[in-house]
């Protein structure tokens, strides 16, 4: 199954070139402190969730422009406090429908809500979970992207996950179609520590990068059940567009910024710096594509390149310095750090 995976997301990702343009700065969300930890039940409407503003509806994975943009609203919430991470979702959906029943299986192949958290933002060690409206889950370990030859880890659990869905209607009855469903989870700090450089649990001030994604397939109604309509991709709905279709791209999911009371998020002030170093990291691998080893330098590439650039072994690392004097690396197994 992992190689299927890997043959999957390969398939769907441009890394062969460079990105299209800069982007925009991904959306950003001010997390609010909990001091009451709502209830895992699946109902995000519970008072207990009132301190966590709503996120903006989600959009096609590859932008705002793409059409057809999403026809059913999807919207994110979420609350912290010292012990978890706390996510709410709700989504609309008319038609309720969900088959797989045991963990771990390739959840996307239904409906689903999907989450991806990168702790420390360095591009790889991330966490991507997804459910369906079963309340089935399949929760792995991308120790870096598949892009980069990182193998998925399923058998990585989180420890103490708590999860929950609550139904607007009945499940796999095309003869009483629903209004949607909801999704509340519980991410221990504890079961996602090892993976971040940064501390664990997060300090006030604090951000890490996440995304969330929405997997929807065209339904056909086949002697009374739902199947999907052959022939048919399925719909990518994302709260930060990806630009491409493909969720394995962690330099472009959102911030995740951990306040007292949500507020406001500043825009990353190392933006144009990322862009610049991720733009690097596309064209070496095309180069290496094609030529099988990279560029030795970055006017090889035709790109003009003011940060520093080390080339040893068949291997390679670039730096630039921001003007606060922060300095931002990235190898060419796209792993990015920021040091301060």
């Amino acid at each position: 199954m992992q190689a299927l995976l890997a043959a999957v997301c390969l398939m769907q990702d441009p890394a062969v070139s460079a990105l299209p343009f800069v982007p925009p700065q991904p959306r950003s969300y001010g997390c609010a402190y909990a001091t009451k930890a709502p209830k895992i039940d699946g109902d995000v409407d519970a008072p207990a969730w009132n301190a966590a503003p709503w996120s903006e509806d989600f959009m096609d994975i590859e932008g705002p422009k793409h059409q057809p943009q999403p026809w059913l609203r999807t919207r994110v919430k979420m609350l912290w406090d010292k012990d978890r991470l706390y996510i709410g979702a709700k989504m609309e959906e008319p038609k309720l429908w969900a088959t797989l029943t045991e963990r771990d299986s390739v959840i996307f192949r239904d409906n689903d809500f999907e989450i991806f958290l990168d702790p420390d933002d360095d591009n790889h060690q991330y966490v991507e979970f997804e459910m369906n409206a079963l309340n089935t889950v399949w929760d792995l370990l991308l120790p870096k992207p598949y892009r980069d030859g990182g193998p998925p880890v399923n058998a990585f659990d989180i420890e103490g996950l708590r999860t929950a869905v609550k139904l607007d209607g009945a499940l796999n009855d095309p003869s009483r179609p629903g209004k949607g469903w909801s999704a509340t989870i519980a991410i221990p700090w504890k079961a996602i520590k090892g993976l971040s450089t940064k501390p664990i649990p997060p300090r006030e001030g604090d951000r890490m990068r996440i995304n969330f994604s929405r997997v929807e397939w065209d339904l056909d109604v086949v002697d009374g059940k739902y199947h999907k309509i052959e022939g048919r991709p399925e719909h990518n709905w994302v709260w930060s567009p990806q630009w491409a279709i493909n969720m394995h791209r962690p330099e472009t999911w959102g911030f995740l910024e951990f306040q007292k009371t949500a507020g406001p998020v500043k825009p990353d002030p190392y933006w144009k710096e990322r862009c610049e170093l991720m733009g690097l990291y596309y064209k070496q691998k095309a180069y290496k594509d094609a030529h099988g080893v990279y560029a030795a330098s970055p006017s090889d590439l035709g790109l003009k390149f003011s940060g520093y650039f080390l080339m040893q072994d068949g291997f390679w690392l670039a730096s630039l310095r921001a003007k606060d004097g922060a300095v931002l690396t990235v190898r060419e197994d796209s792993r990015m750090t920021l040091n301060r």
